[in-house]
C-alpha cells in the first residue's frame, strides 16, 4: 500500500495552513504554524511571486495533503467526480468525505485521519457488520461504522471520544456510546458539510488543473 512518508510538519509550513496531519501536537504549542515559522527551503519567505499554475497546485496539493491521497486516488476521484451529477468541485469534495478512514476520524474514533487509516487497514473497524480493512473505500448512505468489540480496538476509539476534539457534521450520527463506538452516515455530503479546517478551499481552481 503505498503512502506519503515525508515530514507532515514540512507540508504544513509549505502550505502555510495547519493540516491537521501530526494529532495532539497539530493542537499544541509546538505546531510550527502556530510559531510562524518560514516555508522549508534555504529561501523561506524569499520566494517569488506564485504563478497562476503555482496556485492552483497550490490548491490541490492542500487537498490532497489533507485527506491523505495520492496522485492516482485523486485521479480516480476526479473522473467519478465528472461523471457525477452537479458541480464537479463539490462532487470532488463530497466524494473524498466519504473516504472510510475520513468517516472513521469523523465520527470521532481517531485523532486525525493519519491513525483513523491505521484503524482501518489494521482491522479495528467494521462496515454494516463485517470487517473492512480499505481505507479507500467509499461509504455510502444507511452504511453502519462500528468498532470492532476487542479490547485493543475499543480503547483507541474511547480515548479519542473521551478528549472530545473532534465535532461530528450533520451527513452522520453517532447511533453508539462511548463504551461501544458505532455510526452511520445519514445522507451524502455536500459541500456544506466539508470539514470546517478546510472550508476555505477553492475547489474550482483545482479543477481548472485537474483538466489539463
Amino acid at each position: 500500500m503505498a503512502r506519503n512518508t515525508d515530514p507532515v510538519c514540512k507540508m504544513c509550513r509549505r502550505d502555510q495552513m495547519k493540516l491537521y496531519l501530526k494529532g495532539d501536537r497539530c493542537f499544541g504549542p509546538k505546531c510550527p504554524i502556530d510559531k510562524q515559522k518560514p516555508p522549508p527551503g534555504m529561501h523561506g519567505l524569499r520566494r517569488s511571486k506564485t504563478s497562476e499554475y503555482g496556485i492552483r497546485l497550490r490548491e490541490k496539493q492542500k487537498l490532497k495533503r489533507f485527506y491523505g491521497v495520492l496522485e492516482a486516488q485523486f485521479r480516480r476521484y476526479y473522473g467519478l467526480a465528472t461523471k457525477a451529477v452537479g458541480n464537479t468541485g463539490e462532487q470532488l469534495l463530497s466524494i473524498l468525505e466519504r473516504r472510510l478512514d475520513n468517516v472513521v476520524h469523523r465520527l470521532g474514533f481517531a485523532v486525525n485521519r493519519t491513525s483513523a487509516r491505521q484503524m482501518v487497514s489494521h482491522g479495528h473497524i467494521l462496515v454494516n457488520g463485517v470487517k473492512c480493512d480499505i481505507a479507500s473505500m467509499l461509504v455510502k448512505p444507511g452504511d453502519v461504522i462500528k468498532v470492532k468489540t476487542r479490547d485493543s480496538s475499543l480503547k483507541m476509539a474511547r480515548d479519542t471520544l473521551a478528549k472530545g476534539t473532534v465535532r461530528i457534521p450533520d451527513f452522520l450520527e453517532l447511533t453508539g456510546t462511548q463504551d461501544q463506538p458505532e455510526g452511520r452516515m445519514n445522507r451524502t455530503p455536500t459541500r456544506q458539510d466539508v470539514d470546517e479546517r478546510i472550508t476555505d478551499i477553492r475547489e474550482q481552481l483545482i479543477i481548472e488543473i485537474a483538466t489539463r
